[in-house]
């Protein structure tokens, strides 16, 4: 026993004594032989850029990144060559580098130059949290959502330091809270707002309510919310214990039908079932009615707010100024980010047709495409986060009529589509790395707002005029 007692101890000091493995030198080994000849010996840049200049070309997840590489700019995929441990610690030497270097995220910049304007960048409105959507009630009031279930107003470009009272309660936890805001056509007349949330069952016999999107109209009036109305609420049974894919945006059509999505909830399969709300745009009338020619209308199994279906998550919705159809911006998983025109009936195919991964790397599906099924009209590999989409309308940006304003989450960017007869014939990025960009829209005034999650901002763009002396 005394000697079982004294190798225990011996066993335990030796353990002690020898020095942990140390994550910087094993990830720097393996740095020097796989990453140093692209990114440069000491991380400053070579064939590839630098990793410690603060600027992420393609998102902040290097592990997946390193992974599964970046094909179109020729960065192969290290994830048969290296282990998982092995590739976390190459992120880890990155990132202790770039710390050590006094790396830092770069100011956002005051003047951005794109092939037809230069452009002056305002913070027009800052300490915000997580905001989520921004909406234009008219020339002089903005309305802000905050995803953690706050409702702000923005009145000459100054925040009320107070939220909107009695707004209706969300759960926000992971990507649910409070999302959308939308303002009537008619809010001249009858002043509702519309907002779009997630919703949780009550249940005390639940730790993890079921929860779902939920659209709600209401009024503000001195800084509280009046007349609220449930127009839409997906049957209780179809709510699901998820807290991610949510959807959600809302817009209003020539016709005054209001769309709103609701991601698949994380429940793929359900994307493609006309008995459940999740994977879906749906379309309905402001007060919560079904357009009469709604597509499913006379299917007995099918929810007859649904307008199209097939969809993983789409965050974006914007309506054509000239055509009056409805585009929509969705998240693909690792790859196949998808730009679509939302036509009735339609199946957008998700997941039996993708042009992404898993994110293990695994397929989600072996096809691209399969008859009846509607193609994207355009889609990025690798994912760029694409969410929230706004055809530009204005004079201030007039070579920019009806281009296509679209937001990136991950790639930190606010890219500008020109389209010709529903084709994308251009991508300009306009905006890098000034923070996650969860809204972009134009204002009354012409100017371009930009809504960063992190940090907490609200960017206003304008074109500089200079005086050519004329």
């Amino acid at each position: 026993m005394r000697l079982l007692v004294l190798t225990i101890i011996l066993t335990t000091f030796v353990q002690a004594t020898i020095p942990a493995e140390v994550p910087d030198a094993k990830g720097e080994e393996l740095y020097r032989e796989f990453c140093s000849k692209c990114h440069g010996s000491n991380l400053e840049g070579g064939n590839a850029p630098s990793l410690v200049d603060g600027i992420w070309m393609y998102g902040l997840d290097k592990i997946r990144n390193i992974t599964f590489g970046i094909a179109q700019q020729g960065m192969p995929a290290f994830g048969d060559a290296l282990s998982k441990d092995q590739i976390e610690a190459i992120s880890r030497f990155i990132d202790e580098s770039a710390h050590s270097l006094g790396a830092a995220r770069p100011p956002i910049p005051d003047t951005l130059y794109t092939y037809d304007y230069d452009i002056l960048v305002q913070k027009w409105v800052e300490g915000l949290e997580i905001p989520w959507a921004i909406a234009f009630v008219d020339s002089t009031t903005t309305l802000i959502t905050e995803r953690t279930g706050r409702l702000r107003i923005v009145q000459y470009g100054v925040l009320s330091p107070k939220a909107v009272e009695n707004t209706p309660a969300v759960i926000a936890q992971s990507q649910g809270g409070l999302m959308d805001v939308a303002i009537d056509p008619d809010h001249g007349q009858n002043g509702w707002v519309y907002l779009a949330y997630s919703h949780a069952l009550v249940d005390t016999s639940q730790t993890r309510p079921p929860a779902m999107t939920r659209i709600a109209r209401g009024r503000i009036r001195e800084g509280k919310w009046h007349d609220h109305e449930v127009i839409y609420d997906a049957p209780h049974d179809t709510y699901q214990s998820t807290r991610h894919h949510y959807g959600s945006r809302i817009v209003f059509d020539s016709s005054g039908n209001l769309y709103f999505s609701v991601g698949d909830r994380g429940r793929s399969g359900e994307a493609q079932d006309l008995s459940k709300p999740n994977g879906k745009i749906h379309r309905i009338l402001p007060d919560g009615n079904i357009p009469t020619d709604n597509p499913f209308t006379a299917d007995v199994e099918a929810l007859t707010t649904i307008f199209s279906y097939g969809h993983r998550n789409p965050q974006g919705l914007a309506v054509h100024p000239v055509t009056g159809e409805v585009w929509s911006a969705e998240h693909g998983p690792m790859g196949g980010d998808e730009i679509n025109i939302v036509r009735r009936g339609d199946n957008y195919g998700w997941p039996k047709i993708t042009y992404g991964r898993n994110y293990n790397g695994t397929l989600v599906s072996q096809h691209e495409r399969l008859p009846g099924m509607v193609q994207p009209v355009l889609f990025w590999r690798p994912s760029i986060a694409v969410c929230a989409v706004e055809f530009y309308q204005g004079r201030s940006f007039g070579k920019w009529e009806n281009r296509l304003l679209v937001s990136a989450l991950a790639y930190e960017e606010v890219r500008l589509l020109a389209i010709e007869n529903n084709r994308v014939i251009h991508q300009e990025v306009i905006l890098k790395n000034a923070g996650r960009v969860r809204d972009v829209t134009n204002g009354p005034d012409g100017a371009i707002y930009v809504v960063l999650n992190s940090p907490g901002t609200v960017l206003r763009l304008t074109p500089i005029v200079e005086d050519d002396g004329f």
